[in-house]
């Protein structure tokens, strides 16, 4: 672990000490509002930069837009990728950007923390338990319900999917209505991610598509990067991808999409795909049979995209993370091999 990495994971340590017993009790509830539920504004909070991370509250954005049509929502993220996935999102209002680099814009940093105290809301929501940020902002922001998003162990018993972290916020969401007066929320179905692509968005990834690959076949999409010890070395990639050409080659399309790094751990020997453009690489996969991955924030863009998409998964929770929209699976690659692997894509694609 490098010196960065190092101070990182040790401050994150010490904010967390300082703010896990922000919240008590997992609510900030004024019990005036019970008897008088309106909801016109509210502000999920997730002041992280990561590409999955934000794309993971899509369905607590969309739980929110189905139950409240009429409501705003305004998002406090970090980074500048949240207008671009929220841009076809009618719901969402304004966007409360952190700097990504916050050392290198502090005093822009510190003026939109202190910009919170501007706006008033319904209902403040922290994103992820784990957040340090999240439950400051979430303490801070005036709201008279605030939801710290805790664990909670009755819905953890009750759903065996509770702790995934696109599906945790909506859960205790609708826990919290219902204790409010809300009927009918408890037993929805639980939305997807959804990156909510255009039809001539989608138009013009087919077209991009088309340009690269024979539009006879349907196409296999693979995408062989990932952080840190997230991403597998090139020997089980290359390993991974002479099957996948011997089982489907004659019949699919086989596509790397690239990363914004522009590299291949299998020494781009497929026919690939670079683009900057996230909602471009959406729509792309979007129109392809099947995306397969190591777990990263691509694999939440194509699972947004609503392609099936295999996630590989060795270090990090799968239960917190795979990817869940219809055909979508997630493979631990500790206690299941390439025949294991081939025989859950075969699943897919037949």
């Amino acid at each position: 672990m490098n010196f960065k990495k190092s101070i990182n994971k040790y401050r994150g340590k010490v904010m967390h000490s300082l703010t896990n017993h922000i919240g008590g009790d997992g609510n900030g509830i004024d019990p005036d509002s019970i008897s008088d539920l309106q909801v016109k504004r509210v502000l999920i909070s997730r002041p992280n930069s990561r590409l999955g991370n934000q794309l993971l509250i899509t369905p607590l954005v969309q739980e929110i837009s189905n139950l409240f049509p009429n409501c705003k929502i305004d998002l406090f993220v970090r980074g500048n990728i949240a207008p671009i996935l929220f841009e076809n999102y009618e719901n969402v209002d304004r966007i409360i950007k952190l700097p990504k680099k916050p050392f290198k814009e502090l005093v822009k940093y510190m003026q939109v923390w202190t910009s919170l105290r501007k706006y008033k809301y319904d209902i403040v929501i922290n994103a992820t338990e784990s957040s340090s940020s999240g439950r400051i902002s979430t303490k801070i922001a005036h709201s008279k319900i605030k939801l710290f998003n805790d664990v909670d162990e009755n819905l953890k018993s009750r759903y065996k999917d509770y702790m995934h972290m696109a599906k945790s916020p909506v859960y205790n969401l609708r826990k919290d209505l219902a204790a409010l007066g809300l009927k009918g929320v408890e037993d929805q179905n639980m939305p997807f991610l959804d990156i909510k692509l255009s039809e001539d968005e989608k138009r013009k990834g087919k077209e991009v598509l088309d340009s690269i690959v024979p539009n006879n076949k349907k196409t296999i999409c693979i995408y062989t990067f990932a952080t840190g010890d997230k991403c597998y070395p090139p020997s089980w990639w290359e390993l991974f991808y002479s099957r996948l050409k011997a089982e489907y080659e004659d019949r699919y399309n086989i596509l790397e999409v690239l990363p914004a790094e522009n590299v291949s751990q299998i020494n781009f020997k497929a026919t690939f795909y670079y683009s900057r453009n996230l909602r471009e690489m959406a729509a792309l996969i979007g129109e392809t049979a099947i995306f397969i991955t190591g777990d990263c924030g691509v694999m939440h863009l194509a699972s947004a995209a609503h392609t099936p998409t295999v996630g590989f998964f060795s270090v990090s929770n799968m239960k917190r993370y795979e990817p869940y929209n219809k055909g979508s699976i997630g493979i631990n690659t500790n206690d299941t091999d390439i025949d294991g692997i081939m025989k859950e894509i075969g699943k897919i694609l037949n």
